[in-house]
């Protein structure tokens, strides 16, 4: 029935003539979908399509319909009728998505966060429609080992505000804990985790696989911690209490079994950062220590 659905919508919105290449994306492209997931589908013009044009395919099929979305990307997001499946039908410009390629991949530029979210998005997507071939010039761009530089970068712009900096996360997040500011350690929680995970991802060489499901997506890493999954729920669980000192113990370890990931990954030649590790005072050390085990490293 999905498939079926899909190649009739695809049908549909190959025949306008804006339309340069169609791709599917997100879990179902991967092969990790659940009950939850919605059909992402990545609709790359050479112009804009016409309202009109496109709500016409979409009041046809869907009584539960956002149209126009234009909050990050031009999208619109409807519930098909007849299947149940929800549809996410993103448009995006070829120059936009080259350079954001380019940027990563030749100009090695880092982000705050989800740095090479975009270029996974493309390695990992499937071509629905592509008669010109551009998107598979584009795959073939996309498939390329991770370049050193680039870990290099994202380690640099995302670590110093963990720990390292006069405005780190982690600094921000015990302050805000302290006063009971629930929602700054909130906010700030997010943003740590954020540059925790491009970092996480970088030192592995995985390109980043974007803001869900991370946990999932880690433990298929070889360098991560053991009990990275538990600490992260821990965190979670001190900041909706505002306990400061619980949550400066379990920020001080994510960040030294952080850098013990950054050392294993170095010793086996994935990540030549050059860095000089943090010896604060104020951290505290856990009993960790690195082992190998199947090509997989993990701490304790």
């Amino acid at each position: 029935m999905r498939e079926k659905f899909l190649s009739e919508l695809v049908e549909t919105i190959s025949n306008w003539s804006e339309v340069v290449a169609i791709a599917e994306g997100g879990s179902q492209a991967k092969g990790n979908q659940d009950q939850a997931s919605d059909l992402d589908l990545y609709i790359y013009v050479h112009s804009e399509v016409p309202f009109v044009k496109r709500s016409m395919l979409i009041d046809l099929r869907s009584d539960n319909a956002e149209l126009d979305n234009r909050i990050w990307e031009v999208g619109d997001e409807w519930t098909d009728s007849s299947t149940g499946m929800v549809v996410d039908m993103m448009y995006r410009s070829p120059d936009w998505i080259e350079r954001e390629l380019a940027r990563v991949l030749d100009s090695h530029e880092a982000s705050l966060g989800c740095s090479t979210c975009h270029w996974e998005n493309v390695r990992s997507s499937r071509a629905l429609f592509d008669p010109t071939g551009w998107y598979r010039k584009l795959k073939l761009k996309a498939d390329r080992p991770y370049p050193g530089e680039l870990a290099r970068s994202i380690f640099e712009k995302n670590y110093r505000l963990l720990c390292d900096s006069h405005s780190a996360f982690q600094k921000q997040i015990v302050t805000a804990a302290s006063r009971n500011d629930s929602v700054s350690v909130n906010h700030r929680t997010a943003d740590f985790l954020a540059c925790y995970f491009d970092v996480l991802f970088a030192l592995n060489r995985v390109p980043h696989p974007g803001e869900k499901r991370l946990l999932d997506s880690s433990d298929s890493l070889e360098f991560v911690p053991t009990a990275l999954r538990d600490t992260v729920q821990a965190l979670m669980s001190a900041g909706s209490r505002n306990e400061a000192t619980e949550l400066k113990r379990l920020l001080d370890r994510m960040v030294t079994e952080l850098d013990l990931c950054l050392r294993a990954s170095v010793l086996r030649n994935l990540a030549p950062l050059q860095r000089d590790f943090p010896q604060t005072g104020s951290r505290q050390k856990p009993e960790v220590s690195v082992e190998h085990r199947a090509k997989r490293t993990i701490l304790r």
